[in-house]
């Protein structure tokens, strides 16, 4: 009897897995018919996985300087060819492409962060915070982002280094992410749980982090997914203009080299086509991811998870 009772209450102590089985296939299939979202992941893995096998076949060394033969085209020694500068492209991008999606990896999530933590304290509170904060978001949105970066960016003495240009282009990564999200809040605020959670006792905070963040969460990572996406192209903006780490091997500097060395006047295509292609494939995924983040998000276009 004690044998049968210890063995039942071992079965009852097990995890049911059962459940995360269930909601594992749920997602799975959600994926499946979310096409934007399914080809969004495909195109970032596919970029994810020519880094990988490049950092297997080829010397990240061979990115800098004087590595190969200058100019060379593309042959089964050299697969994208070399530069002026006597660079392996191939090493170029397998480098330069982590580079330049960790610019704006980090300014998105900084950009996305502050502004998240700005449009609650302005749509939650109101009053004269609210007035101010809104303000200054409509001010910073008139001003065209571009010359302001371009203008912190020349103040820099010595030129910017990877870190440097990431906390730039942050600089102003938290505008709109402030202005979309307070209007969330603004509307979400109102509802019957958020009220009822007010005349249960629960402070400011504490309503924040236990009634509206989780209900956000969809609606904050396509938030990111576009921060990130305009973020990179802030970046590549400024340093396809001479504004970026003339040292590192980013995409955007690689373009700058490129029309700096008058490279598709003098036919040397394998030089501008591999980052333009990469760049292409990284900004086809984000956008369909963040569409489908987007559908996951929004109750009036979302199909069952």
């Amino acid at each position: 009897m004690s044998i049968a009772l210890s063995e039942q209450a071992a079965r009852d102590q097990r995890p049911d897995r059962t459940g995360w089985v269930a909601s594992a296939i749920s997602i799975r299939g959600y994926i499946g018919r979310n096409r934007p979202l399914l080809v969004g992941f495909i195109f970032l893995f596919a970029l994810v996985l020519f880094i990988g096998i490049g950092h297997l076949t080829v010397d990240t060394e061979a990115a800098r300087p004087l590595s190969v033969r200058t100019l060379q085209p593309p042959s089964w020694e050299l697969p994208f060819g070399s530069d002026k500068q006597g660079r392996n492209l191939y090493a170029v991008m397998v480098v330069g492409t982590p580079l330049t999606f960790r610019i704006g990896l980090i300014a998105g999530i900084l950009g996305v962060t502050f502004g998240t933590i700005v449009a609650f304290i302005s749509a939650y509170y109101g009053g004269i915070v609210d007035d101010v904060i809104k303000v200054l978001i409509d001010i910073g949105l008139t001003i065209p982002g571009l010359v302001i970066l371009i203008t912190i960016a020349m103040k820099v003495h010595g030129g910017l280094t990877v870190n440097q240009m990431t906390f730039v282009v942050a600089i102003l990564a938290w505008l709109y992410p402030a202005r979309t999200i307070r209007s969330q809040v603004l509307t979400l605020k109102q509802r019957g749980f958020v009220q009822i959670a007010r005349l249960s006792g629960m402070r400011g905070p504490e309503v924040i982090v236990r009634e509206l963040l989780p209900n956000l969460l969809p609606y904050l990572v396509g938030s990111l997914v576009s921060s990130i996406g305009a973020a990179v192209l802030a970046a590549i903006g400024l340093e396809v203009l001479g504004l970026g780490p003339f040292e590192a091997p980013t995409l955007g500097m690689t373009i700058y080299w490129v029309s700096y060395n008058a490279a598709i006047i003098n036919g040397w295509w394998w030089w501008w086509v591999p980052p333009i292609v990469v760049i292409a494939i990284l900004f086809t995924g984000l956008f369909l991811v963040a569409v489908g983040l987007d559908e996951l998000a929004n109750p009036r276009i979302r199909t069952r998870v």
